[in-house]
């Protein structure tokens, strides 16, 4: 993973993380989104139809260790779990560990697409939202913006209720990969990484009445108690549904094929400096997952290239 060569991309990738920071304020050892976060280990077991699927490496072997982020939505490393504005969608970052020094990630929120194609107007929409304070007259920048996305607007007015835990919440990969097993047979999907115990969104009042820390004292205890199970599926796309526009969720009748389950096991001793090491990968970079010529997956590589490189730096001082 290195990042971009082109002056115009990384100056783009350097663009996004300051509109990040004038969004959020600048959190020294955390990242610009998503910066709340708790890292588990644990076990991915593939199932049986994985490698009729691809010929990745985790696909083919008995089991795969990983490593697994849970975050709430927002840049600053203080939001409360129950904020109705700032939690949500949550993350989740897996890290399936190949080999010494090789691995491959998964990276997933909890609302199924994203509001725009490209970084470019992935940019203009964050500059939107950083200049439609309070004082800001009407129209307001987001809202001239909405008005002329329906899928921006669609992904805005979804809703997003908060889980009575992460171990009870779906999430969605952003981007669709190209997958190819061993005879060489090619088919587009998206991850789905779904609870063994099911969906649990709380009502709002129900959401309200918790404590700011409530999903992560929850998960934390969870796991120590005993392992936390989800399933990862892959939504197949059809002949006829878009692969290279994150904006355009498929219909949820497409065929879903089992990958496999991941068990969780433990809390990574010394959390907070692993989640400051740690760099996720939106690009897959290992044979028989590769990207499926999204645009945003370059510029959202280069994002947490540059945010990763700037935690580390933090971490040394």
């Amino acid at each position: 993973m290195a990042l971009p060569t082109d002056p115009k991309a990384l100056a783009l990738g350097k663009d996004l993380v300051q509109v990040l920071d004038d969004l959020n304020g600048v959190h020294p050892g955390y990242r610009p989104a998503h910066a709340k976060g708790i890292l588990f280990s644990g076990v991915f077991t593939p199932s049986k139809e994985a490698p009729s699927l691809t010929r990745a490496v985790h696909a083919q072997q008995a089991s795969t260790p990983v490593t697994v982020r849970f975050s709430d939505s927002a840049g600053f490393p203080t939001v409360a779990d129950n904020d109705p504005m700032f939690a949500s969608p949550r993350g989740i970052a897996i890290r399936f560990h190949l080999a010494t020094h090789v691995h491959t990630d998964i990276i997933a929120h909890s609302t199924d697409g994203f509001p725009v194609r490209t970084a470019e107007e992935f940019l203009v929409f964050l500059r939107a939202l950083q200049t439609s304070g309070p004082s800001a007259p009407k129209p307001t920048p987001i809202e001239s913006f909405l008005a002329t996305r329906p899928r921006a607007l669609a992904f805005v007015q979804a809703p997003k209720p908060i889980p009575s835990s992460f171990a009870r919440e779906s999430f969605y990969s952003v981007n669709a990969l190209k997958f190819t097993n061993r005879e060489g047979a090619n088919r587009f999907g998206r991850y789905r990484i779904l609870p063994d115990a099911g969906r649990d969104p709380l009502d709002p009042a129900a959401a309200a009445a918790k404590g700011p820390n409530f999903l992560f004292d929850e998960i934390a205890a969870q796991v120590s108690a005993g392992p936390v199970k989800f399933h990862i599926r892959v939504q197949l796309a059809a002949a006829s549904d878009v692969v290279d526009d994150a904006s355009i969720p498929w219909p949820d009748d497409r065929t879903q094929l089992p990958f496999g389950d991941i068990a969780l096991t433990q809390h990574v001793a010394d959390d907070p400096n692993e989640q400051r090491k740690i760099i996720f990968d939106p690009i897959p970079r290992t044979d028989g997952i590769e990207p499926s010529g999204d645009p945003l997956l370059e510029p959202r590589a280069t994002v947490y290239l540059l945010s990763g490189r700037r935690r580390r730096a933090a971490a040394a001082q």
